[in-house]
């Protein structure tokens, strides 16, 4: 019997292809994994949950990014308005000096009409325009009135004469205009 028992075996382990099907079987649900559907459910839960927490912390550097980008924009620009506020009685100098009656040939007054040229090119770069309004209606959201005319210097409530000049970088007013209105 023992003879037979292990011609069996070793028939078996030599051609695999021969066991029985019920044993192939049993074989295969031994090693068949139980799914845990709730812990599967909770953690497709967790992952939900970190995905939007992954979603909201992305738009919110978003948002701070273009915030800090605002920011940055805004200080530059008004670091701009700045400097051309301070270069203005300079311009002004320029302008005055400019004024004065000169000499044919003058070596001087041409050099002053070219750095007058070159500061009104920068200021024009920048955006920079100035505010003369002479013979229209006076605006005090862009000028000062310091002085009356006569009423017979133009229409009622116009500007008669600039005394100083006001300048606009874009839409924000620099210095507004000194000027003369005509009395109503």
């Amino acid at each position: 019997m023992r003879k037979g028992r292990k011609s069996r075996m070793n028939e078996q382990e030599m051609n695999p292809q021969e066991i029985p099907a019920e044993e192939v079987v049993q074989e295969e649900v031994v090693e068949a994994e139980v799914i845990d559907v709730p812990a599967l459910q909770a953690a497709a839960a967790k992952a939900d949950e970190y995905l939007a927490l992954a979603q909201r912390t992305q738009a919110d550097f978003d948002n701070f990014r273009r915030r800090n980008e605002s920011v940055r924009t805004d200080a530059m620009a008004e670091g701009q308005r700045s400097v051309v506020k301070a270069m203005l009685p300079v311009l002004d100098n320029l302008e005055r000096a400019l004024a004065a009656p000169a000499n044919e040939g003058d070596a001087l007054r041409t050099g002053l009409e070219m750095t007058h040229k070159q500061m009104i090119a920068v200021l024009e770069k920048l955006g920079v325009t100035a505010i003369d309004r002479v013979g229209e209606k006076f605006d005090p959201n862009v000028e000062e009135a310091i002085m009356q005319a006569p009423a017979d210097a133009g229409e009622p409530g116009t500007v008669a004469m600039v005394l100083q000049k006001g300048y606009l970088m874009g839409s924000h007013l620099i210095r507004a205009a000194m000027v003369q209105v005509v009395a109503e």
